[in-house]
């Protein structure tokens, strides 16, 4: 991921050091594993430790330019820091990496950087959650026009429809921890993932160690079932993220203006249009979680691996890993951000509401008639042609609102009181059920 959308949080997860390190760490606890079998010297595992902590403590662009040397040489990553280590720590590297095979410290590390990425992811998740409970509760009983197909539909409330956005990322968050467990495996197998040269318990001693659970039937990799589930959360979070964007993009239109992002002061909207005030941070969370998408085919594909083992998963998760879980976090903390700042103007919500006349009532309206002793089918008649009046003539002369045509309609008149009418016209009857939403979100 380019630096414009990475956080160093995240960008640490995956650079060499971090991940030089954790290949380290599974061999080190191979080998104490191995020494508390007596299968090499107990002093010997000793020093690989203390030498090799070391080593990775005073680790330097040096040091990564002799791995990438060596790595010129043998063509193989996983040689190149074992050869290197070797040089750090003496006689006694002959005991590391033993009866292991380069999968063990690629998939267990890979497992690593992985929970670490979803552990920041879940705090992102966390702010976010945060912003939009507080902007849910401001905005509880905030009357705002709902609208489906784009079309004004009924009044309801802005902090519901931000409540409905909090829903969603609660529902991503409790997958992501699935998606974390998914993925929180290690494998020290050794080839072909029959343990013929290394036994079980070091295995599982070096999963204890990480916070891992034990890879039930490693085939040489980890399965990567595992990490397309993962990357399939990655992209339902990444959804999540548009659906909120698009929102905000629409309310922000001039036609629409409800709501729009914060605009900074010193800050510029276009080059030649100084009037300009554009959702530029939800156009750019558009893009992201686009790009964030784009990664869940490449490890769907990643599944199906020839027999115990190919490399064909490799290069893509080279690239998608990191760039993926940069993006995203990057996306969520933009987003927190967002929602934190954003700008709210209720009495625009409530210009538009009443823009069409008072049709928006319509609904309410058709119930009170069917109250009255009409049937629905004649209500439903009579409530769509004083509606379609009211809309059909808009802005033109001899105009009248809903209420109005409805007032004046025979087969309206005399039969519903003004009581009753000022009821179904009055919009804080769709909030009241809030509170028990609510209730049921956040409790």
């Amino acid at each position: 991921m380019v630096p414009r959308y990475s956080r160093p949080q995240m960008t640490a997860i995956w650079s060499p050091a971090n991940r030089f390190r954790i290949w380290f760490e599974i061999e080190a606890l191979a080998c104490e594993a191995m020494a508390k079998r007596g299968d090499i010297p107990a002093e010997s595992a000793k020093t690989i430790r203390e030498k090799g902590d070391a080593a990775m403590a005073a680790f330097s662009d040096a040091d990564l330019a002799r791995i990438d040397e060596i790595e010129a040489e043998t063509r193989h990553d996983v040689i190149a820091f074992l050869t290197w280590l070797a040089e750090k720590i003496g006689p006694d590297s002959r005991f590391v990496h033993l009866g292991m095979t380069s999968s063990d410290v690629l998939d267990t590390c890979l497992s690593v950087q992985m929970t670490q990425a979803a552990d920041l992811l879940l705090e992102d998740l966390d702010r976010v959650l945060a912003a939009l409970k507080a902007r849910a509760y401001e905005h509880r009983n905030t009357v705002t026009i709902g609208r489906s197909h784009a079309i004004h539909a009924e009044p309801t409330s802005f902090g519901l429809k931000i409540a409905g956005h909090y829903a969603e990322f609660a529902r991503n968050r409790e997958r992501l921890i699935q998606a974390r467990k998914e993925i929180a495996v290690c494998a020290i197998s050794g080839a072909v993932g029959t343990y013929a040269h290394i036994d079980p318990e070091i295995e599982e001693y070096v999963a204890d160690k990480l916070g891992l659970a034990v890879e039930s039937v490693s085939t040489q990799v980890i399965p990567r079932d595992r990490h397309a589930a993962f990357f399939c959360t990655l992209g339902v979070i990444a959804s999540g993220i548009e659906r909120l964007a698009v929102e905000v993009r629409h309310l922000q239109r001039s036609e629409v203006r409800e709501a729009e992002e914060f605009f900074h002061k010193g800050q510029k909207g276009s080059s030649a249009m100084p009037h300009k005030r554009n959702p530029v941070l939800s156009e750019n969370l558009t893009g992201l979680a686009r790009l964030i998408r784009s990664h869940v085919i490449p490890a769907l594909e990643n599944v199906a691996l020839w027999h115990e083992r190919d490399i064909s998963h490799s290069a893509v998760e080279r690239n998608i890993c990191p760039d993926a879980t940069i993006g995203l976090d990057f996306a969520l903390i933009r987003l927190a951000g967002m929602m934190e700042k954003l700008v709210v103007y209720p009495e625009q919500m409530i210009a538009n509401m009443e823009s069409l006349g008072g049709v928006v009532h319509s609904g309410e309206v058709l119930l009170t008639l069917a109250r009255a002793g009409i049937s629905r089918e004649d209500a439903y008649r009579i409530v769509q042609r004083n509606a379609m009046e009211t809309w059909t003539k808009l802005g033109k002369p001899g105009f009248k609102t809903f209420r109005e045509n409805l007032e004046a309609d025979p087969e309206v008149s005399g039969r519903v009181s003004k009581d009753i009418l000022d009821q179904a016209f009055d919009p804080a009857q769709h909030l009241c059920a809030v509170d028990r939403i609510f209730a049921r979100i956040f409790d």
